[in-house]
Parts: structure tokens; C-alpha cells; sequence
């Protein structure tokens, strides 16, 4: 996404409802999608600050469809806080209306811009540092599963279509196979063996939907600790941020997938798969967590399928790596030979020591549930 210049950000700093004095706007945050200022204005003698946000229109195509997701969510999320005796300033992102009424600006080149009012005194941490982050993180994806457990996800749009819809992704995968224009297809025959072996699970999670087995749930899809907001004070988790990938899913993909790159215990692109495998004391603490943050939200079969859930985000996210090495590795960026490779390796040999230790996964869920 081309930067915008400083006259974009100026005009669109100034289109929103908010009172007092524009003061200053810099650069924030370690996002790398979007265009992200914090905004400083002056009302009544105080600095208050604001942020400001250019969505990537290369990234979201539609983006007044994912800003009426986000404004619906977090809508629904300051009335669940307010009834819940909590603080709807701080536990939910608050839009800031453009002066037209709408909750999003279009500056005069297209441009899309939105902001929010800046949550003080919290901070976002890039890495896991200690069991108790992990488990924080569990309990915070867990509570925002409860909150919107009542939320009719159906209205939600995909902002990213069949982001997890792991069938889709079979299909892509198989006519990657199929068109091999790289020719590299004959030197990955047992990686691809590993997800045939593995075919008849692809569908499960989806079938079950279809069934009316598990519940459409909204999800948030980007399930890192850096997208928590933690109290100074408390150290607790007080906000889910980055809500651009909300869309009607799977609690088990979101669970899942904080599994899948918050308890391997190697890196994502591992050279040395000797080195992967899933940690279960940091699958317990996440597990506990999480199920305690939903507080009895989910339903049975949700619970039941929670390792799968695991199993299925990284076998998907392997699938993917492997797709993007047998195309020519035009998706993910990559920074050395055979990097989608490494990846798909690290996938393959954790969905492999989960499959060992199924067993304790599946007493981990029971014990906590």
C-alpha cells in the first residue's frame, strides 16, 4: 500500500467528530496492514489522544462492509460491558463517527479512513514472555467468545472469503498438485502424502456446521498476543484490538490457531524439525484459559472438538505453506531458499506430536471443561 501523504492524513484527522484543537500526529504501533497515527488534540486545556487509521484497500477489498462488521461488534460488545458492570471505554474499541454521521471517512483521492478512541494506560506485547501471557490471551479470546456468543455472526461479511474453510484450501492445494508450474511437485511427494493421509478430517469441522453440530460463532481470525490490550496496573487482559478479519466462524479455529503458533515449541520456519513439537504445559495453560474465559458459552460438541481444532489450523496452515512452495512461493513472502518448505515442515511435524499426544490433549479439555 503506497504511503499516504501528510495532506490525506491531515484532512482525514479532521473529518471526524471530535472536539477541541487538532495539536499533532505521528506514526504508531507495529501493524504492518495498515496506515496507523496516533492523533493528539487539545480539549478543554487537556491532551486527549486519538488513533487514526488508513485501511489497506489492496488487503480488504470492501472495506465498508468490514467497517459495518467492525461497528456492529463493537456496537454489541460496549452494551454486553456496560450490562457486565465494566468499563465500555477501555474493554472495547470505541469508533469515532465522521462528521457525515458514518463511522469511516473517504478522503478526497478514495482513501478509507477511520478512528478510534485511544485506550490509555494499557500496552500490547509482541511475544509471549511467560506461561501467565499465554494464558492471559486464552482468557481474553475466551471472554470475547462469551460476549459475542448471543451475536447473530450470519450478518457478519467475510472480509477475507473462506479464510479458513480448510475444503476450499484442499481444492487450491490439489490443482497446485495438478498444475505443478514450478515443477517441484516429484520432490514433495511424501509432504503431499502427509495431507492425503489426512483427507477424510479436511471436512470434518465444516460438515459439522453444515450439520448444525457446532454453532456459527463471530470469530476474530488473528488470534496473536500482540491483539490484547494489558492494563499497566493490573497486568490483566482488558481489549481485543484488530478487528479487521471478524467474520462468521469456527471458536474452535480461533482457539486453534493460538494453539498452532502459541505452543509449538519451535519457531514457525524451524530449519531443524527436531526441534517441533507441542508444548503441553503451554496447551494446559491456553486450554485453561480460554475455557475459562468463555464461562460455559460453548456448547458440548465445541469442547469436544477443541483439539481438533488444533490439529485442523495447522494442518491447513501446512497445507497452505506447501500450496504457496508448489506455486512459486507468490503469497507468503519469503526470505531465503526453500522457506515455504521449512514451514511446511514445522506444520507437518506438529500436527504429528499431536497426534502422539492426542490422548493428553483431549484429558487436558476434559479437566478444565
Amino acid at each position: 500500500m503506497a504511503e499516504y501523504n501528510v495532506e490525506r492524513m491531515l484532512e482525514a484527522a479532521q473529518a471526524f467528530q471530535i472536539e477541541g484543537t487538532f495539536k499533532s500526529s505521528a506514526p504508531y504501533g507495529s501493524g504492518h496492514i495498515n496506515s496507523t497515527y496516533a492523533m493528539v488534540w487539545e480539549q478543554d486545556g487537556k491532551e486527549v489522544r486519538y488513533i487514526l487509521q488508513r485501511v489497506n484497500t489492496d488487503i480488504f477489498k470492501d472495506p465498508v462492509s468490514l467497517m459495518k462488521n467492525i461497528e456492529g461488534v463493537t456496537e454489541f460488545l460496549r452494551k454486553e460491558i456496560i450490562a457486565n458492570n465494566g468499563d465500555p471505554e477501555r474493554e472495547t474499541l470505541n469508533l469515532v463517527p465522521a462528521k457525515d454521521g458514518k463511522k469511516y471517512y473517504q478522503d478526497s483521492e478514495g482513501g478509507f479512513w477511520r478512528a478510534y478512541i485511544f485506550i490509555e494506560n494499557a500496552t500490547c506485547y509482541n511475544l509471549v514472555e511467560k506461561p501467565e501471557d499465554f494464558y492471559q490471551s486464552g482468557k481474553a479470546f475466551g471472554h470475547f467468545q462469551r460476549l459475542l456468543a448471543q451475536y447473530p455472526a450470519e450478518e457478519l461479511s467475510e472480509t477475507i472469503p473462506n479464510f479458513h474453510n480448510t475444503p476450499v484450501r484442499f481444492e487450491t492445494f490439489k490443482k497446485a498438485i495438478e498444475e505443478d508450474v514450478c515443477g517441484r511437485a516429484a520432490s514433495v511427494k511424501e509432504e503431499i502424502q502427509f495431507v492425503m493421509d489426512r483427507q477424510s478430517e479436511l471436512g470434518m469441522a465444516m460438515d459439522m456446521l453444515k450439520e448444525g453440530r457446532l454453532p456459527l460463532r463471530v470469530t476474530h481470525n488473528d488470534t496473536k498476543l500482540n491483539n490484547i490490550m494489558i492494563d499497566d496496573a493490573t497486568g490483566q487482559a482488558i481489549c481485543i484490538i484488530d478487528l479487521d478479519t471478524i467474520m462468521p466462524g469456527l471458536s474452535i479455529f480461533d482457539y486453534g490457531d493460538s494453539i498452532r503458533f502459541g505452543a509449538n515449541t519451535a519457531e514457525e520456519d524451524e530449519p531443524d524439525v527436531s526441534k517441533v513439537s507441542l508444548s503441553l504445559p503451554l496447551f494446559d495453560i491456553y486450554t485453561k484459559g480460554f475455557l475459562e474465559g468463555c464461562e460455559g458459552s460453548l456448547t458440548e460438541a465445541e469442547m469436544d472438538m477443541l483439539p481438533m481444532g488444533a490439529k485442523l489450523m495447522t494442518l491447513e496452515c501446512g497445507m497452505r505453506f506447501l500450496t504457496d512452495y508448489l506455486q512459486g512461493d507468490v503469497y507468503f513472502r519469503t526470505s531465503r531458499e526453500n522457506h515455504n518448505l521449512d514451514r511446511t515442515h514445522t506444520q507437518f511435524a506438529l500436527v504429528a506430536d499431536m497426534e502422539n499426544k492426542w490422548s493428553e490433549m483431549k484429558a487436558v479439555v476434559e479437566k478444565y471443561k
